[in-house]
């Protein structure tokens, strides 16, 4: 009786050699990966950096409304805080009342200006116009009396004379009235420059009552505090209904985008430049593990930026391995960087 026979298996379409060198390849880069992740230059002296700015007020009121809580993420020009805005209103309503008043008087004394110009030049007009007949009458009353004084004795009388001579002293006599008056209307530019004064100086009142309307204004939109930029509120330090003083630190804003900071020791900068590619490793989240690339070096060491530099121009010298701070970015849509709080510890790796 014949056994049955198991039937038998198909042979592997895959050559073995290239089983063998795909292994190879994934070994190799397993091996790469992980001596490049275990090189490059690393630092423990870093953080988590990022913008935070203290929102103080520039007025002084009663915060009648607060609108975040701690930790809360606000949106660029979202509010923060309000401050009771009646008093700056009739601030802001007294001194646009003061820019019209203003207004109307600059307009009375221009109308004035123009009322006295007009006039000074129709006087002056008219008294040369008097001087102008005058002269001419005056012209005349000597011509009558010149041809009185040559007729002979015989054929004139004394009376008639007299009339001559008077009627020429009467014509002399209204030239220099005439020329009196024409002094007085070519005068008249005093009265112009004087209502030109008053209308510069009202002016002047306008532009300042306009100033004054113009900084009620900004006032009033000083009283709603809003935030500068896209981020978390953090350390409030005011309550609804407390009294706010100018430059009272009333919260912190700190902002989405953040960094690291490395403080790298002088001797590793020859390894590390902008652009570097850098893994980061965050001491408070062992399984997060971040990329970054270097931004850029800070161009001095930290000792050189403290509040007391150290002098070491005189006495005994100690040299001390000084750092530099690396700005390092995060890159661009990975997940795990928001919410970071600033000042965390990491570890960062520039990749060779």
């Amino acid at each position: 009786m014949n056994t049955p026979q198991p039937p038998l298996k198909p042979k592997s379409r895959i050559p073995r050699p290239a089983i063998a060198a795909f292994v190879l390849v994934v070994l190799a880069t397993a091996i790469y990966l992980l001596f490049i992740r275990s090189t490059g230059e690393s630092s423990d002296d870093a953080f988590i950096d990022g913008h935070a700015v203290t929102i103080a007020s520039k007025v002084a009121g009663f915060a009648s409304q607060l609108a975040v809580q701690d930790n809360q993420h606000v949106k660029q020009g979202d509010l923060l805080l309000a401050i009771d805005p009646r008093d700056f209103e009739v601030a802001r309503d007294a001194a646009r009342a003061q820019l019209t008043a203003a207004q109307a008087q600059l307009r009375g004394a221009q109308a004035s200006l123009a009322l006295t110009r007009t006039n000074v030049a129709d006087t002056l007009v008219s008294a040369q116009a008097q001087v102008d007949v005058a002269s001419a009458n005056l012209a005349k009353a000597a011509a009558d009396l010149a041809r009185v004084r040559s007729v002979d004795a015989r054929a004139t009388s004394e009376q008639t004379i007299d009339a001559a001579v008077a009627a020429e002293a009467t014509a002399r006599a209204q030239l220099a009235d005439a020329r009196a008056r024409l002094r007085i209307a070519q005068a008249g530019d005093n009265s112009v420059r004087t209502a030109q004064a008053s209308v510069d100086q009202l002016g002047a009142q306008v532009e300042a009552a306009r100033a004054q309307l113009a900084q009620a204004e900004l006032n009033l939109g000083y009283a709603a505090i809003r935030a500068p930029f896209n981020g978390r509120v953090t350390r409030r330090l005011i309550e609804a209904g407390g009294y706010v003083q100018v430059g009272q630190s009333l919260l912190t804003v700190v902002s989405d985008e953040t960094w690291v900071t490395a403080n790298f020791k002088e001797s590793q900068l020859a390894n590390i430049a902008r652009g570097r590619k850098v893994t980061i490793r965050v001491d408070a989240y062992p399984d997060l593990h971040l990329d970054g690339v270097v931004d850029s070096i800070q161009a001095g060491t930290g000792s050189r930026f403290t509040t007391f530099p150290t002098e070491n121009a005189t006495g005994n010298y100690v040299k001390i391995v000084q750092r530099v701070p690396v700005k390092i970015a995060f890159a661009q849509g990975q997940k795990g960087t928001d919410g970071l709080p600033l000042g965390l510890s990491v570890v960062p790796r520039v990749l060779p």
